[in-house]
């Protein structure tokens, strides 16, 4: 027959009761007066007459416990002359077994705190969170200047070399056209640092600022696919987005119109 438990009168079992008549009566634990433990607990006895009969056993076994130790101690020592050794105090095992059962009762009741607290919870696997973009899309200004302060700063570990010959000119037009053949030749998408992979810090200072253009004719976009990911630059497809064609067509009539102002002023 399968057991199940039954309080009596909140006391799971006899080590229970124990418990409570001492922490009641503010007992000693390591000099219980034996006597009073038991009258107190076999007067809980006597208030209970209709209990389950296997859980009853237990609580009778420690009564009978208790009344073999209480006449223990009133017997009479034996002389010390007589005594090979100290006699053992009748209590020891007792005061023992109470210790290990408040130890155990003490890590139950943290236990069962640690678990109403965990249980206020509801875990999961992690997840990408999702990120949504500044409106129109792009990243914001602050952000894309940071990360070419980021470039810039790898690139002048490297000791970018100044020219030396020539003094080259790089115009905003030029870079717009560098820019979009190398998201040509990547299908559209290409890493924010791979825009600024060579040239001199004049000609990366112009590429940014023509970044920022393509950027203000809503040619492309500036995104992250997920947080602390590498800014990638993308071409907008969106409703809103600029014709490439005509961005590349305004910006070569502007690149011939500057070149040509340099060689008429070259020419004077």
């Amino acid at each position: 027959m399968q057991a199940y438990q039954v309080r009596l009168e909140g006391f799971e079992g006899p080590m229970d009761l124990l418990m409570h008549l001492i922490e009641k009566n503010k007992i000693d634990i390591y000099d219980i007066p034996i006597a009073v433990l038991t009258e107190q607990y076999l007067a809980y006895l006597d208030r209970f007459r209709e209990f389950n009969i296997e859980i009853a056993s237990s609580f009778l076994v420690m009564a009978a416990t208790l009344l073999q130790i209480k006449s223990r101690m009133m017997l009479p020592k034996a002389p010390k002359e007589d005594a090979d050794a100290e006699e053992e105090d009748p209590r020891k095992e007792l005061v023992e077994r109470i210790l290990e059962y408040r130890k155990f009762k003490q890590v139950s009741a943290e236990l069962s705190t640690m678990h109403a607290t965990q249980e206020q919870f509801v875990g999961r696997e992690p997840m990408d969170l999702p990120v949504h973009h500044l409106p129109p899309g792009n990243l914001s200004i602050r952000q894309l200047v940071e990360a070419f302060h980021t470039v810039l700063k790898v690139k002048e570990e490297l000791h970018i070399p100044e020219a030396l010959v020539t003094h080259e000119h790089w115009s905003i037009q030029g870079q717009i056209e560098k820019i979009l053949s190398q998201l040509d030749r990547s299908g559209g998408r290409m890493r924010f640092a791979d825009a600024f992979e060579t040239g001199t810090r004049d000609e990366l200072i112009m590429t940014f600022l023509a970044l920022l253009e393509l950027l203000k004719l809503r040619a492309i976009r500036a995104a992250q696919p997920h947080p602390f990911a590498p800014i990638e630059l993308v071409v907008r497809t969106d409703a809103d987005a600029a014709d490439l064609g005509e961005v590349r067509e305004q910006a070569e009539r502007d690149s011939l119109a500057e070149r040509g102002g340099e060689k008429t002023g070259s020419d004077c």
